[in-house]
């Protein structure tokens, strides 16, 4: 099912996928896509591919881009908001590298930040493009714009907090579960109303005190 649907959305949205190829040549030059080494299935290392937002050279600074990091192109800010720079990823599930919903790809700190218990079981299944974990904390990036610890606080509270839900939602997975997070992605990404849900949801974890937050190792 996986394989079908990135298929099929790979031909229904070339369209939209040429057109903001074409915007990233224009705004930002070359390369146009983006491709970084991610965690996948059982600790196998894939190659993600996104939609370039970043100015070259620049991704090995930090992490995490927060909306007012420097790095983030002009035209790279409203791909981010509209995860449209996700949508090469359909080619990482036509592949097998990915399916459309599972936990989202850790980069290597992300993954080693996790209790072993916590890493192995979201490394158990395949990443996907969406999870419920994306559905809900969409709007971090926004939230940890102009926080001078942005990257240690996602570190401490945002990354446990979003492995809690991806825990969840393999212990209750099921097939109509899947549906349901597509949809909801689909609906809350282009919601203002769902936009602001995200940031009183991110901003009510990060208001936690780091000493009630799971003791991730730091990378």
């Amino acid at each position: 099912m996986d394989i079908s649907f990135a298929l099929v959305g790979l031909l229904v949205l070339a369209p939209v996928m040429l057109a903001i190829a074409l915007l990233v040549a224009a705004r930002s030059g070359r390369p146009i896509l983006y491709r970084e080494p991610r965690v996948g299935l059982h600790g196998q290392v894939f190659t993600l591919l996104k939609f370039r937002t970043l100015y070259p050279g620049s991704t090995t600074l930090g992490s995490i881009a927060p909306e007012d990091d420097p790095r983030i192109t002009p035209v790279g800010l409203p791909l981010r908001r509209s995860r449209l720079d996700e949508l090469p990823q359909l080619y990482n599930v036509l592949i097998g590298d990915m399916s459309l919903v599972g936990p989202r790809p850790m980069v290597q700190a992300h993954a080693d930040a996790l209790d072993e218990a916590t890493r192995n079981a979201v490394l158990s299944v395949r990443p996907g493009v969406t999870d419920p974990a994306s559905v809900l904390f969409f709007a971090e990036d926004a939230v940890l714009a102009g926080r001078p610890n942005a990257e240690q606080e996602y570190f401490q509270l945002l990354l446990p907090a979003k492995a809690k839900v991806q825990l969840d939602y393999l212990q209750h997975w099921h097939l109509m579960l899947d549906f349901r997070i597509i949809l909801r992605t689909v609906a809350r990404v282009w919601s203002a109303r769902a936009r602001e849900d995200s940031k009183r949801r991110v901003q009510s974890v990060l208001a936690l005190r780091e000493s009630t937050a799971p003791p991730p190792r730091q990378p």
